[in-house]
């Protein structure tokens, strides 16, 4: 596998609070120091709603040599102010590459649910509740929206590339039907459930053999017994406050670092068998999930608060297995 990475949360607002409140340049350097030295990566997708942090990140990360992946996320804008973002971020992305960093700007990710104006629901929350309910009806609504969607990216894309130089790609749900041909990568946030997890080689294998490119944008484990079994449903599980804070977890869940470690390595076989490009392990931390609520967590850190982190057995187990080569 060419780029070896993992996704680094600077903070996006879910309409209340952000997932990363407290954001100081000496926690920011230890990390992405972390990322590369101790976890062995190659490469970081930077994610957040504020493209100053992300630019303050991606200089540091690109200083260390990591390439980098800008990933612009927001839960609570329309598709013309992230049009907006966008374009911004290319400019932002155009200076790091002009001064000869390695860089690919991610343009947008999950749109028909993270947007307004896909899928019904003026919110994040609204349209995240749309993955509760009928599997079918939500499937039927996001590949409903693919006509939207990749006129949208059109415009995005030549907007962008009339301002960036690099590689460009799209962090898609599996169940977006996207035009991939604007793009120089496919960019896919995947993960692996029981429900899918007899076929779930084989559709990896299928998508690189298309030919274009292939980058996992996302993918990765939460912390508790059985998570593995869930994929991206494990969110479920966090009880929310009408402030937006953590309240509680449902279900009483056992925390196991075990089976996250365990799960990331075999998924990573997966990617590498099938010939994946590019990597990204879902994520370095989530500081919004510290303390007791890190069971929830697909962080390869535990946070123990807005600041502090401890490694736990995913994070070294990655660092093994990058530093192989």
């Amino acid at each position: 596998m060419r780029a070896k990475g993992i996704t680094y949360d600077t903070g996006w607002h879910n309409g209340l609070v952000s997932t990363r409140e407290s954001f100081e340049r000496a926690d920011v350097e230890r990390d992405l120091r972390a990322i590369r030295e101790d976890l062995r990566c190659t490469a970081v997708r930077i994610t957040g709603g504020d493209l100053d942090r992300i630019e303050l990140a991606a200089r540091i990360a690109a200083g260390l040599g990591l390439e980098v992946w800008w990933s612009p996320f927001s839960g609570h804008l329309d598709a013309d102010e992230l049009h907006e973002v966008l374009v911004d971020c290319a400019d932002r992305a155009e200076r790091s590459r002009l001064e000869g960093h390695e860089v690919v700007l991610v343009a947008g990710a999950e749109l028909t649910l993270c947007t307004a104006g896909f899928l019904p629901g003026a919110t994040f929350a609204e349209r995240m509740a749309l993955l509760g309910g009928d599997p079918g009806r939500l499937v039927e609504a996001v590949r409903g929206a693919g006509p939207a969607l990749n006129a949208f990216l059109g415009r995005v894309v030549a907007g962008v590339r009339e301002r960036f130089g690099g590689r460009v790609t799209y962090a898609a749900i599996p169940i977006e039907d996207v035009d991939w041909e604007p793009f120089d990568l496919v960019g896919l946030d995947l993960y692996r459930t029981a429900e899918i997890a007899d076929r779930f080689a084989g559709a990896v294998e299928g998508v690189v053999a298309r030919g274009k490119p292939v980058a996992i944008t996302e993918f990765g484990c939460a912390t508790f017994r059985g998570a593995g079994d869930v994929g991206a449903r494990a969110v479920g599980m966090v009880e929310w406050g009408e402030d937006g804070r953590t309240t509680g977890l449902r279900g009483d869940p056992v925390r196991d670092e075990a089976e996250q470690a365990g799960v990331v390595l075999e998924l990573l076989d997966v990617f590498e068998a099938a010939g994946v490009d590019s990597a990204f392990l879902c994520t370095f931390s989530c500081h919004h999930l510290a303390g007791e609520f890190d069971a929830a967590s697909y962080g390869v850190v535990r946070a123990l608060d807005e600041r502090r982190w401890e490694p736990k057995a995913a994070f070294h187990a990655v660092g093994e297995r990058y530093g192989r080569g």
